[in-house]
């Protein structure tokens, strides 16, 4: 109960900071679409049956999380069905104790850099979404700023296509784009400027719509088919020979799900449209 209770007071108190930050006036800009997508995702009645949520989102600056969850109605901060868990790299945000300490009541899972996809998070991360948790996932898994190609990103972690392949219940999957984030925590700038947020940034949050359950079943069907690979039962280890292939699969159908919605996001942008 204790444990809850400071769960709740510091995703609470993190949240109210991202909402303060984003409405001061610090940026000149915050836009935010679709954002009723993710709100009908954490309040279906579908997640008292299982259903968990994903997000999966570009990862352009240090601040992307949880800054962006400041746009969630704040209500939303005082349930841990209705917040997100992550995963979060230990190297960096589990360098000492007190961070560990806060990390982990943010629900933030531990992550190990070249550890694989069958480590202790990602096992965690299947465990809540079959609990009808909220995991957001930043597939590319390192920031990622690129300047020609923005709707590009590199290739995806196949840590997203485990989760999915061992889901009891088909979770609801929603690809988000950021924009502005990487020029108000740009990279490579010196210490110590490089710890503060640049203001007078234009900030864009977008929500894609859900991706279609179908579609993402019929990536499995054929990467097994294609692959000759037996069906897995849900939540078990998926080391079964072709696994890797259908896992590929399924992760590259999410990446091309999450780049259409970021050439979406930057069409309407050129084209000076105000949702942007």
């Amino acid at each position: 109960m204790a444990a809850d209770i400071l769960s709740k007071a510091t995703v609470g108190a993190v949240g109210l900071l991202c909402k303060t930050f984003l409405h001061i006036g610090y940026c000149s800009s915050v836009t935010v679409n679709g954002l009723d997508n993710l709100r009908t995702a954490l309040e279906d009645v579908g997640r008292n049956e299982g259903r968990g949520v994903i997000t999966i989102c570009n990862h352009i600056s240090t601040l992307d999380d949880p800054l962006v969850w400041g746009v969630l109605p704040a209500r939303f901060y005082l349930s841990s069905r209705m917040t997100r868990w992550t995963l979060g790299a230990s190297d960096i945000m589990f360098t000492n104790p007190i961070f560990s300490f806060f990390f982990r009541k943010g629900q933030v899972i531990e992550t190990f850099r070249g550890k694989g996809i069958f480590q202790p998070a990602i096992d965690d991360a299947v465990r809540k979404l079959n609990d009808s948790a909220w995991i957001h996932l930043f597939c590319e898994g390192k920031v990622n700023q690129p300047v020609l190609e923005p709707a590009r990103l590199l290739r995806f972690k196949w840590g997203v296509g485990r989760i999915l392949m061992e889901a009891d219940t088909p979770p609801t999957i929603i690809p988000m784009w950021l924009t502005g984030f990487d020029q108000l925590m740009p990279e490579n700038r010196a210490t110590p400027w490089k710890f503060f947020p640049r203001p007078r940034v234009a900030l864009s949050v977008t929500f894609g719509r859900p991706i279609d359950t179908n579609e993402v079943r019929e990536s499995l069907a054929r990467a097994i088919r294609e692959n000759k690979t037996p069906e897995v039962p849900a939540n078990t280890v998926t080391e079964a020979k072709g696994a890797e292939s259908v896992r590929s699969a399924v992760t590259a159908l999410l990446q091309r799900k999450v780049e259409e919605l970021g050439r979406e996001v930057t069409r309407r942008r050129m084209s000076g449209d105000v949702a942007r």
